[in-house]
């Protein structure tokens, strides 16, 4: 199962960057955002509150890319590391980092989504057993550019 989770994250993230849009049909109703990156950002909860973390982030760029770098396999919890690339909306400045995000997948849904603005951020939060898992089966699986 946990290789249709990442394949599913991997979907998800692609079409995103594809297209602007969320893949809404595989958020969960529930589905929760937490955004480790931004102070006090607080969470969002089902379709409504995925909407408003988008808008609110959109807010903050002038433009942005996302370039997949890896996907983690850690079970129910798929860690995606990416290159982000923005300029500020009010500043003009240019960011690039590596973010990465922790999706909760459950029964072909997602049902959390946890923002961080690093690798260790987001491995450090996945818990021990889906490090183990991650260390067991490498690195991480390969991106498909077809996605």
């Amino acid at each position: 199962m946990s290789r249709k989770n990442v394949e599913l994250v991997q979907g998800v993230f692609a079409g995103f960057i594809a297209t602007g849009v969320p893949a809404w049909d595989l958020l969960d109703e529930g589905v929760e955002v937490h955004d480790h990156d931004v102070m006090d950002a607080g969470e969002y909860r089902g379709h409504a509150g995925f909407g408003s973390w988008l808008e609110n982030w959109d807010a903050a760029w002038s433009d942005f890319s996302m370039q997949p770098e890896e996907f983690l396999d850690g079970g129910e919890r798929i860690v995606s590391v990416f290159r982000m690339t923005a300029t500020g909306r009010g500043s003009g400045v240019e960011v690039e980092r590596q973010d990465a995000i922790v999706w909760s997948v459950r029964d072909g849904k997602i049902l959390r989504l946890d923002y961080y603005n690093n690798r260790e951020q987001a491995l450090g939060s996945v818990g021990r057993q889906s490090r183990r898992r991650i260390k067991a089966l490498g690195r991480s699986r390969p991106i498909s550019r077809g996605n």
